[in-house]
């Protein structure tokens, strides 16, 4: 049997390669650390955990990434098996021992007799045979030119600017409205107005906010066209009403129709409308920072965060526009894709994809088909839908969120609906995995 070629032993290629080899598939995993590191980095160990040791919330029935966690392991994870085995206290939250966590990891890949772990540098895509570029957001530079020869460099972006992304629910529509600017077209954004003294408040509290320090690895490039909201505010106090918070061309209707002396502009950011995009809010304030000052805008004062700002060097591909359903390359079907590359944000999201695609592929090796992908309303096929079927023209990275899933049927209470989602959301992955996952496995 040929192996499956995977490039990048990081959380999704060391997922991949186990999910392969348990079913039978030879892999050869080719890892370039020790050799050749990167600046994040400190060990040669796979799945290695860079920045934080938490995998981030263990609950299903309240937050989706903990809902992501359970159907991990429902699916056989190794790395939530390693996560696990190696727990340290956090609270609700799934933290891990990181040096005993990438150890675990790299024993069971080195040992099993599947898989072929190789410190090698792949510096040019193969020209045949199955492969999976599971090379993470700190992509080896040849081999992001490889990339850039194949898809074009603009679909392989370099510098990720997020801005936050609030949930519909929680934005209180006695403050804001929607209206697009002119009335032009239908109302399709969420207007939050700010008179004088409020818009003036906003700007300080904007330019003496506390921000990430950049790393050595992360020195982004501010360009004109998308520069970081805080950035902007000490250009002058008024920089920002000529910018993404004028108010030209709407009147708010909770106020007379009166013009409101700034705004804060919403847009729709996933099918369902249940999460909306601060435009022009890119930032690199601290998360915690970005709390306590986006909540003073008017009508965001109670507002939930399915995403916060971010502005740092992240290697991915448009996956939209570039993958299919199965993560796979549409130009090159010989060529699939996991982790972070793909647009996926997060260490578990990661680790679920490169799960996925080493089912798919392990199917198709065996059978000669690629098989369903995950229902969109299971944790797995609300992240996978994100990646391939998210917003081309905008296509940024995400974080597993219940405003990814499909709605549920009128009804469900608002205080019942996240549980609701979960318990959907396992049935329909039992479901599949019995038909799809649970196969020749060893």
């Amino acid at each position: 049997m040929v192996p499956v070629h995977i490039i990048g032993a990081g959380l999704a290629g060391s997922e991949a390669a186990w999910q392969l080899a348990r079913r039978g598939v030879a892999v050869r995993l080719s890892e370039m650390r020790p050799h050749v590191t990167t600046p994040a980095h400190h060990t040669g160990w796979c799945a290695e955990l860079v920045c934080s040791n938490s995998l981030r919330s263990d609950d299903p029935m309240r937050n989706a990434v903990g809902l992501l966690h359970q159907e991990m392991r429902q699916l056989g994870s190794l790395v939530m098996s390693a996560a696990d085995a190696h727990r340290t206290p956090a609270g609700g939250a799934l933290a891990t021992d990181r040096e005993a966590f990438a150890a675990f990891i790299t024993r069971q890949l080195e040992n099993h007799p599947n898989i072929r772990l190789i410190r090698e540098e792949v510096t040019s895509l193969p020209a045949d045979g199955l492969t999976l570029i599971a090379s993470g957001p700190l992509t080896s530079d040849p081999l992001a030119s490889a990339l850039e020869g194949i898809v074009g460099a603009n679909r392989l972006y370099f510098y990720d600017a997020l801005a936050p992304i609030v949930h519909l629910e929680s934005i209180d529509f006695t403050r804001a409205w929607k209206q697009s600017r002119y009335d032009k077209g239908s109302a399709d954004y969420i207007n939050c107005p700010l008179d004088r003294e409020q818009y003036q408040a906003f700007v300080a509290a904007l330019a003496s906010g506390v921000e990430v320090p950049c790393r050595p690895f992360e020195k982004p490039v501010f360009f004109e066209g998308c520069l970081p909201i805080e950035v902007m505010a000490k250009r002058g106090l008024d920089t920002l009403r000529f910018g993404p918070m004028k108010p030209v061309g709407l009147r708010d209707p909770n106020r007379g129709n009166a013009t409101p002396h700034a705004v804060v502009q919403l847009r729709q950011d996933n099918a369902q409308g249940s999460l909306w995009n601060m435009v022009g809010f890119q930032t690199k304030l601290t998360w915690p920072e970005q709390k306590r000052i986006f909540r003073t805008i008017p009508g965001l004062e109670n507002a939930e965060f399915a995403r916060l700002g971010a502005i740092h060097r992240n290697t991915f591909l448009n996956g939209p526009l570039l993958l299919d359903d199965h993560l796979r390359l549409r130009a090159r079907p010989d060529l699939f894709f996991a982790g972070q590359i793909t647009g996926v944000e997060g260490y578990v999201e990661s680790a679920a994809c490169g799960l996925l695609v080493g089912i798919f592929l392990a199917h198709l090796v065996r059978t000669g088909q690629l098989p369903e992908p995950p229902p969109a309303e299971t944790a797995h096929g609300a992240l996978l839908r994100h990646a391939t079927h998210g917003n081309s023209e905008n296509y940024q990275p995400m974080n597993v969120t219940f405003g990814l899933f499909p709605p549920l049927e009128a009804g469900c209470r608002k205080s019942d609906r996240k549980a609701a989602l979960a318990q959907r959301a396992m049935q329909k992955l039992s479901q599949w995995s019995d038909v799809y996952a649970n196969f020749a496995l060893t």
